[in-house]
């Protein structure tokens, strides 16, 4: 299973096929031929250091709690009442 991770571009190497992104502290070069160049500032979904898609500011929180969801499950902290809260009845923003 591959799991992608949003992070977000800070800067660019060379032409514009690689560039530098960033999550929580850490950087790492992605490829970024899949999406083209990309504005600094910009979040992108991640895999095996690909950019796969362009991710807006509400897709990106959604992703964040689902990926804080299953760290809170393996360290065996999971509260479902801490989680997911779009999909609580009547809750569709």
């Amino acid at each position: 299973m591959c799991l992608s991770v949003p992070k977000q571009v800070v800067a660019w190497e060379g032409e514009g096929d690689f560039a530098w992104v960033e999550r929580d502290g850490q950087r790492e070069q992605i490829n970024m031929m899949l999406l083209g160049a990309q504005p600094v500032g910009t979040w992108v979904l991640t895999s095996m250091g690909l950019a796969k898609e362009v991710i807006e500011d509400d897709q990106r929180q959604l992703i964040e709690d689902a990926l804080s969801a299953l760290a809170a499950s393996l360290e065996d902290d999971y509260d479902p009442a801490q989680h997911f809260q779009d999909m609580l009845p009547g809750r569709h923003d």
